[in-house]
């Protein structure tokens, strides 16, 4: 008599899918020793992920919580770097880091240029050179101007804009704006004493902000196929296991116990 070798293979099974179907009524195993281990490991994971979105969550507060100096109504008053807005006069001295997009204005350095680190973003250690916008007064307080720039891009290296500067006669001096112009929020001022700008762009708008990405888990394409199969698997021990359930009840609610699984008068008080 000959044997047909799939009948001695041995079936595998997902361990997890298994454990969370043993809970189920009627089962040999205490709930207990399967559930145990499951919510221990559970716990542990929420604790540990709950503790990075802290840390994670006390960064960001800082960060939005520094002090920066703001020009207004030709004073300098102290503000949060959250509640800086288009348009206001931002002033940034040496070895501090820029809280938003900004273009320059003015500059402490005699021939208008300033000098930037940009490690945060890109990763480069060496100075780059940003010059301020042409003709523009030294005083702030009297610079009437408006800045025309294009909707905010991930590109770090690219910009396009034009400033009009409005003076006695009426028609306004147009300057163009690139990313020479454009000082990035998170980069640091470096050999120069003291800059202004005029942010353009804040919050989830900046450069910075949209090349965000949050932190992605590497898997292999095998790991991803049998996570997909586990589910699948899952979800038919589910379907089963509720089927199953509800026919049983259901055939005991229309017949007797059988006489080889009748219940004790104990299990039937407990029942009911």
């Amino acid at each position: 008599m000959s044997v047909h070798a799939d009948i001695l293979k041995p079936t595998v099974q997902p361990e997890r899918g298994l454990r969370w179907i043993e809970v189920i009524v009627d089962t040999p195993t205490s709930p207990v020793t399967s559930g145990l281990p499951l919510f221990f490991v559970i716990t542990v994971t929420a604790i540990k992920q709950g503790y990075e979105d802290w840390l994670r969550h006390k960064a960001d507060r800082e960060v939005n919580e520094y002090q920066v100096s703001v020009l207004e109504d030709g004073r300098r008053i102290r503000k949060q770097s959250e509640k800086i807005r288009v348009g206001d006069i931002v002033e940034v001295e040496e070895d501090e880091t820029f809280p938003c997009d900004l273009i320059l204005l003015q500059s402490s350095r005699e021939d208008g240029t300033c000098f930037v680190t940009t490690a945060s973003l890109d990763g480069e250690s060496n100075h780059k050179t940003h010059y301020t916008v042409p003709d523009t007064k030294s005083d702030l307080q009297y610079l009437s101007a408006t800045i025309e720039c294009e909707q905010p891009q991930p590109d770090l290296y690219k910009f396009v804009g034009r400033m009009h500067i409005y003076n006695n006669r009426r028609e306004p001096d147009v300057r163009s704006l690139g990313p020479e112009n454009l000082l990035l929020k998170g980069a640091n001022l470096k050999n120069t004493q003291k800059i202004c700008g005029v942010a353009v762009y804040t919050g989830m708008e900046t450069k910075m902000a949209l090349n965000y990405q949050g932190k992605s888990q590497k898997r292999s394409a095998v790991e991803k196929s049998i996570n997909a199969f586990l589910l699948v698997y899952l979800c038919i021990l589910v379907s089963k296991a509720l089927v199953c359930t509800t026919l049983k009840y259901v055939w005991q609610s229309k017949h007797d116990e059988p006489w080889y699984n009748e219940k004790t008068q104990k299990e039937k008080d407990t029942n009911l």
